[in-house]
């Protein structure tokens, strides 16, 4: 049986994390939970050093500042690939992301694929609770993905993942260019460079159950402009990418 790593990056994640993490086990019992926590000053890592202590299928990586998901997703990954996981799973830590399709995720990298994605804009996926201003917002940001970077994915923006470890380890990490949400992209487009296998399983995504949202106008314009040097790469090469 794969060894499975499911994390979970949170900042002020208190209202939501508790119940997210019981749900995971509960689907895929035999995996291992991070949580990778940024410092939180709502008790989030509090949380979850207790949780860890109780149950060793939960761990915790404590960061010292507000480093971002980029960051914390792939410190997660490297945990993974130093560890000897064969599979790393991430979703998001306020319930919009469906514990119960984590299995059909770990499925299709048994059946061969590399990247595993839950994902909102394939027949069957769908969207909950969001304004159209904002689906439009990401609709567009997954359209000039796939044009810019020839992405074969669907839903590029999405952080419901699974990953190979070993197509992971094919990375060069210092390389990747963004911290932050924009990195949903970039690994992307990486690990398309790489030769991997994707493919995508429909999920239903509902607006996060409480707490704020952690994205800004710095984070969107960060991740346009990344798109548009990494699209430059795509379409005209360069001799560092």
């Amino acid at each position: 049986m794969a060894q499975t790593l499911v994390a979970i990056a949170t900042y002020n994640e208190i209202e939501n994390l508790p119940t997210l993490v019981e749900a995971v086990l509960a689907r895929v019992p035999q995996a291992e939970v991070l949580i990778v926590d940024d410092n939180s000053p709502d008790g989030t890592g509090a949380w979850a050093a207790q949780r860890a202590k109780a149950d060793p299928r939960v761990r915790l990586l404590s960061r010292q500042g507000k480093l971002g998901l980029g960051s914390a997703t792939l410190a997660a990954m490297r945990v993974a690939i130093d560890e000897g996981y064969d599979v790393v799973a991430t979703l998001d830590a306020d319930w919009s992301h469906p514990p119960d399709r984590l299995p059909k995720l770990l499925e299709l990298i048994d059946a061969g694929a590399d990247v595993a994605i839950g994902s909102r804009y394939v027949a069957g996926g769908a969207i909950v609770d969001w304004p159209l201003q904002r689906r439009l917002a990401s609709r567009f940001v997954n359209t000039a993905a796939r044009w810019l970077l020839w992405l074969p994915t669907q839903d590029c923006s999405g952080a419901f993942r699974a990953y190979r470890v070993d197509a992971l380890r094919r990375l060069d990490f210092t390389q990747l260019r963004c911290t932050g949400y924009a990195y949903l992209e970039e690994i992307l487009w990486r690990l398309k460079q790489s030769g991997a296998r994707f493919a995508e399983a429909p999920i239903t995504f509902t607006e996060r159950r409480a707490g704020a949202s952690k994205i800004n106008r710095s984070e969107v314009y960060a991740a346009a402009r990344l798109l548009v040097r990494l699209g430059a790469i795509e379409w005209f090469g360069s001799r560092r990418s």
